[in-house]
């Protein structure tokens, strides 16, 4: 039958009406997906895990919550009372491969609230697109990150061929001792048969995404100096003050030639040992102030020093008590006077380093995963400050800190912090491409396939 002209107008008007309507539902859905994964977002960033009083009852919950809507086997293990560590598991179809760790930490630092523009508990989205809220950089996108990752392949119908765990642990911003250090060491951790554990990373201001392979250990140190109090209108040598004035001057000039070799290009903060005076405490304390006219008997001070596992830290040592608290200057200092000192060696002594070579499969895989999902990655970094990776590496196993932030200024415990939506959406897509490469590997398959084709 053959057609007239108007029929035919009417069919294409038809088409191109169901064809707008399909567009438009589409877009739709796709916003409306895309808004319910930042509420989802938002409502984690809402609860106040900030210390010195973390509600991590309110943030498990949440996360199991979570983990009911996406049928994944969950737990809760307190091995500190009142500290829940939420465990949460995808199985696999090859359960006997060693897992996947998906780890994160739930409670973030404090905020001063009238330092911010926008309250740091509200997870304020403003009209560009910025999520403001602490914990929206450290580390609480990372966490839904895997959450929602997971919840899009499971969609898709992805079947992980080993057995995924997502981990969510108090105290890291405290040190993690009754976090990550207890858990590492546990029964129930040893039991999960981990291959690869995924750790927090850095923002990273340009393109390129930043993975790091180890980090720098905590050393937080107190220096005291003594000496006979005086008038304040004396002058004589060794007074505590004048000594610990020495000291503080001999670690800001090895701090500047530290730091020096930055500024020049010659090396990334991970490379270099870093050290920055946190507190001076001397004076003899009045109603009205310090008492003015009396030199003080004792002055300390404190110092955060981080210390790459490259370093000779016998040699650091050797600087603190020869050049820095020499005790013929009525300096002491003592290793139990280090708040926090931790050495970054595994069981056998040797640097704890995640390799990024050939022969850690782990690192190739997240590098093309990365790629595959539309990214790239740095060059590997030392990571500056700590993490809980650390209690991993140290007991010998590979460890990758990796947050997918990309184009953004770090921010960690900074006034204002915040994410970009959009950065926190491609975010998930990179972490699905990498949580599809690690749940597939199977090394045994790769050496049969070797095999035959000898």
């Amino acid at each position: 039958m053959k057609l007239k002209w108007p029929n035919i107008m009417f069919i294409g008007f038809l088409l191109s009406t169901v064809a707008v309507t399909f567009s438009e539902s589409e877009s739709s859905e796709s916003e409306s997906s895309e808004s319910d994964i930042i509420s989802r977002f938002q409502q984690y960033l809402k609860i106040k895990t900030n210390h010195p009083s973390p509600n991590y009852k309110q943030s498990s919950e949440f996360l199991i919550s979570e983990a009911n809507s996406l049928s994944l086997h969950s737990q809760t293990i307190e091995l500190v009372p009142g500290k829940p560590l939420v465990l949460l598991k995808w199985v696999g179809t090859s359960p006997d491969l060693p897992a996947i760790m998906l780890y994160s930490h739930t409670d973030v630092v404090p905020a001063e609230h009238d330092k911010w523009d926008h309250p740091p508990f509200e997870a304020h989205l403003d009209s560009d697109g910025r999520i403001y809220a602490r914990g929206s950089q450290d580390m609480k996108c990372v966490a839904m990150q895997y959450l929602e990752a997971v919840r899009k392949l499971k969609q898709w119908g992805f079947q992980p061929k080993r057995s995924i765990y997502l981990a969510f642990a108090p105290d890291e911003e405290i040190g993690g001792h009754d976090g990550a250090e207890k858990f590492s060491l546990s029964r129930v951790f040893q039991d999960l048969n981990v291959a690869i554990v995924l750790d927090e990373g850095l923002p990273s201001p340009d393109a390129n995404y930043r993975a790091f392979y180890a980090e720098k250990s905590p050393w937080w140190l107190v220096i005291k100096a003594v000496g006979i109090p005086g008038h304040g209108a004396k002058l004589y040598d060794n007074s505590a003050m004048e000594n610990l004035l020495k000291s503080i001057e001999s670690i800001q000039r090895y701090r500047a030639s530290q730091f020096d070799s930055i500024k020049a290009g010659l090396k990334a903060i991970g490379d270099v040992v870093s050290i920055n005076t946190v507190f001076l405490k001397a004076g003899t304390p009045s109603p009205t102030g310090f008492v003015m006219n009396l030199q003080p008997s004792e002055a300390e001070a404190g110092f955060d020093i981080r210390v790459p596992p490259t370093v000779d830290t016998e040699s650091l040592e050797r600087r603190i008590s020869e050049e820095w608290a020499p005790t013929w200057r009525n300096m002491s200092f003592t290793l139990g006077q280090f708040k926090q000192k931790m050495y970054g060696r595994d069981a056998s002594g040797k640097p704890a380093i995640t390799k990024t070579d050939s022969s850690n499969p782990w690192w190739a895989l997240l590098e093309n995963a990365v790629q595959e999902a539309g990214g790239k990655l740095g060059k590997p970094e030392i990571f500056p400050a700590s993490t809980d990776a650390r209690y991993f590496r140290n007991l010998g196993f590979p460890a990758i800190g990796f947050s997918p932030i990309a184009n953004t200024p770090d921010l960690l415990h900074d006034h204002n912090e915040f994410l970009h939506k959009d950065e926190y959406l491609k975010g998930i897509k990179i972490y699905e491409s990498i949580i599809k490469a690690y749940a597939s590997y199977d090394e045994h398959e790769i050496d049969e396939r070797f095999k035959d084709e000898l």
